[in-house]
């Protein structure tokens, strides 16, 4: 019996991590539709092509990585290098870049924002990069912008 159960996991053991997957929007105004109706803030991870991966893989593809991000912010991730833009979408991307300041790649960057007459008005709550320590100090890190006190 606990052979079976065991063989059992084995085969259901990628379906159930597959699950876990995040979802990272990339359409900048959707995101931010989203964050105000479940109010929340964004995390927007800005990259380029060729940029360190550590934060991708050490935190951003960890289960408790994603379960964080899904009880607290909304993914949005804006590769400057992506080719599959339009013209319009990158100097989008770029301006919000600018606006944040953001210098290195990658970085992280938290937000609230809101659309009002057509114009984006945001409230920056920090920046973040990689820091090594693994996904529950990167999480504390955050939490500590975002709920300062």
């Amino acid at each position: 019996m606990i052979r079976k159960l065991l063989i059992l996991l084995f085969f259901l053991a990628p379906f159930l991590m597959k699950s876990q997957n995040i979802v990272w929007k990339t359409n900048f105004n959707d995101a931010i539709a989203i964050s105000n109706e479940e109010r929340k803030p964004l995390l927007i991870y800005f990259t380029i092509a060729g940029a360190p991966l550590k934060i991708d893989t050490e935190i951003f593809k960890t289960p408790d990585f994603a379960v964080w991000s899904r009880d607290n912010v909304i993914l949005v991730k804006l590769d400057l290098s992506d080719d599959t833009v339009s013209d319009a979408i990158r100097e989008q991307n770029v301006k919000i870049k600018e606006a944040f300041g953001v210098d290195e790649m990658p970085q992280v960057c938290f937000a609230m924002a809101s659309v009002r007459k057509g114009k984006t008005t945001f409230n920056a709550l920090g920046k973040m990069s990689y820091k090594p320590g693994g996904p529950q100090s990167w999480i504390t890190e955050c939490n500590i912008l975002l709920h300062p006190e």
